[in-house]
C-alpha cells in the first residue's frame, strides 16, 4: 500500500518531500485506513529511487534542515497503474480477526470481562467513526462537493464501523441474556 500511496500522491500533487507526503496522508486521514507508517514512506522513496520509479528533483535547505523533493518518473507511473489495477482486482473484504478469535474462545473469560472489553472496543470504533465524520466535514468545507470516488471511500468506512458496532451490540445483548 505504501508504494501505491507514495506514487499516487506524487502523480496527483507533483514533486513532494517524504514529510509532505506524510502530512498529506495525515491531513486527509488516509493513514487511518492505508496503514502506512511514516518510516515506510522514506524507505519506499529510497527504494523506488534506486529502481528508477522516482527521481530526486532537488534538495531544499532551510537553516540546518534539508528536504529532498521527489518526482515520479514514467517508470513510476507505469508501476502506479499496475498497483491500482491489482488493488481493484483484489478482494477488499477484511474480517475482524481479533473479534472472531475472541468469540471462538470466549468461554475462557467471564461475562464481565467480555462486556468490559466489548465496551472498550465500542468506544474505539465510535472514536474512529466520529473522527472520520469530522474529517469528511473538514474536507467538504475546504473543497465543496467532493468527488464520487472520495464519497465511496467515506461511505464504505462509515458502513464498516456501523456494521461492527451493530455486531458488538448483538454480542452484548446475547451475553446479558437477551436474544
Amino acid at each position: 500500500m505504501t508504494r501505491t500511496m507514495v506514487l499516487g500522491l506524487l502523480k496527483v500533487n507533483g514533486p513532494m518531500s517524504g514529510y509532505e507526503i506524510q502530512q498529506m496522508m495525515e491531513s486527509s486521514q488516509t493513514d487511518m485506513w492505508a496503514y502506512v507508517k511514516p518510516a515506510s514512506i522514506y524507505h519506499a522513496l529510497k527504494k523506488m529511487q534506486v529502481e528508477g520509479k522516482v527521481i530526486l528533483e532537488k534538495v531544499e535547505s532551510t537553516g540546518l534542515r534539508t528536504k529532498s523533493i521527489f518526482k515520479i518518473t514514467e517508470k513510476g507511473e507505469y508501476e502506479l497503474n499496475q498497483l491500482l489495477i491489482d488493488s481493484f482486482t483484489k478482494s477488499s473484504v477484511v474480517f475482524p480477526a481479533h473479534l472472531y478469535t475472541a468469540l471462538t474462545f470466549m468461554e475462557n473469560l467471564n461475562n464481565e470481562q467480555i462486556l468490559s472489553s466489548l465496551e472498550t472496543q465500542k468506544k474505539e470504533i465510535t472514536r474512529v467513526y466520529n473522527s472520520m465524520k469530522a474529517g469528511y466535514e473538514v474536507k467538504q468545507k475546504a473543497l465543496g462537493e467532493l468527488p464520487n470516488n472520495i464519497n465511496f471511500i467515506f461511505n464504505n468506512m462509515y458502513e464498516q464501523c456501523e456494521l461492527q458496532l451493530k455486531t458488538i451490540e448483538e454480542i452484548i445483548r446475547f451475553i446479558k441474556g437477551g436474544k
